[in-house]
């Protein structure tokens, strides 16, 4: 399918990978202003990026002498335990060799490249890109390497099947209005309903779609309500150090849950949590994260609440059936670099009804 809406960039997909590896210092070959946001916002997170910063004469005569230059400098200023080296499109189209950039300059830290650019039809490329020299260079078996590999497969054909993947082009929406979808939610609490609340979340958006369910016990602590949440313990360095922090902060709340999937298994869980939730037979579904992942077949005839931070997840998810979606704007920024839950629009909104 070609796509005439933006789609995620693998080389962005790389970088975060490359941070969920406890990569300290990410060095991209290319342009100063390649992938300027997503860089910026994962030095909030502690990962060092910078940048070779060609311009036109390197586009031309190579750069490779520059980044062997800014490897140095890399090493000698943050004494980083562990690099990686990023390709970017131009690096890429004028053939640079970024290994041997790395062998040149005479580093003694543990540093992979990453042979990436932004050409790819899919995000992964860029997860797998940077997975398979990891796996090489010892930081992760090669099982979880196989894992990993098992997960992209099951995500992406959720995006392709129900998700912001599934046509050419999706119109952007702001969802639901908060404060109305709030207000059935809790008119079924106080009703009696019985209910299900389940966050399936990708990795560090979980420290925000957490929220959601927290707001929904302080409401209403009594309800006839079962939770569930994916933070059992597998997964990538980073991702595993936040299901733990997530874990402190739903325990703190108070809330009794079921472990079900990882932070990184949200594409892979849709089945299982199907099979949950028919057979709690719930009057109504609230879930956050990627809520998508569940097929409609065990969700038919069940009120569904959805919580994304999509704006193209919106239609899809109302083909699907669910009847109240909600979206959490700018989430992804307000969740990198934190280290314990914040509170999300919808939680707040949810409370004011107490």
């Amino acid at each position: 399918m070609k796509y005439v809406q933006p789609r995620p960039s693998s080389i962005v997909a790389a970088l975060y990978t490359a941070r969920d590896l406890e990569v300290d210092v990410a060095v991209l070959h290319g342009p100063s202003g390649c992938s300027f946001k997503h860089a910026r916002l994962l030095e909030e997170d502690g990962m060092r990026v910078l940048t070779t910063s060609l311009a036109e004469n390197d586009f031309v005569f190579g750069g490779q002498s520059r980044l062997e230059e800014v490897i140095l400098y890399a090493e000698k200023n943050f004494s980083p335990k562990r690099m990686a080296v990023m390709g970017t499109c131009v690096s890429m189209i004028i053939g640079e060799d970024l290994q041997a950039a790395i062998d040149n300059s005479g580093i003694g830290t543990e540093t992979i490249a990453v042979d990436i650019h932004a050409g790819f039809t899919e995000n992964i490329d860029g997860v797998l890109a940077t997975l398979r020299p990891a796996a090489e260079m010892g930081w992760i078996s090669s099982d979880e390497l196989a894992r990993q590999q098992e997960l992209l497969k099951a995500a992406n054909l959720v995006e392709r099947l129900r998700g912001a993947a599934m046509k050419e082009y999706i119109e952007p929406s702001r969802g639901d209005l908060k404060h109305k979808v709030a207000k059935r939610l809790v008119d079924l609490l106080h009703d009696g309903k019985n209910g299900v609340a389940i966050m399936n979340a990708k990795k560090e958006t979980a420290y925000m779609f957490a929220d959601g369910l927290i707001a929904l016990h302080d409401v209403a602590p009594d309800a006839s309500v079962s939770y569930s949440a994916n933070l059992e313990m597998r997964g990538l360095p980073k991702v595993k150090r936040d299901a733990e922090r997530i874990i402190a902060g739903l325990d703190a709340a108070g809330l009794t849950y079921t472990k079900q999937g990882a932070l990184d298994e949200y594409g892979a869980n849709g089945d299982m949590l199907g099979q949950w939730i028919q057979e709690q037979n719930p009057d109504f579904a609230f879930i956050t994260g990627v809520p998508h992942a569940i097929p409609r077949e065990y969700t038919d005839g069940i009120e569904c609440f959805s919580v994304t931070n999509g704006p193209r997840q919106v239609a899809p998810l109302k083909d699907l059936g669910h009847k109240h979606v909600v979206v959490e704007i700018d989430l992804h920024p307000k969740t990198l670099g934190v280290r314990s839950i914040v509170e999300s629009e919808f939680g707040a909104v949810l409370r004011s009804f107490a």
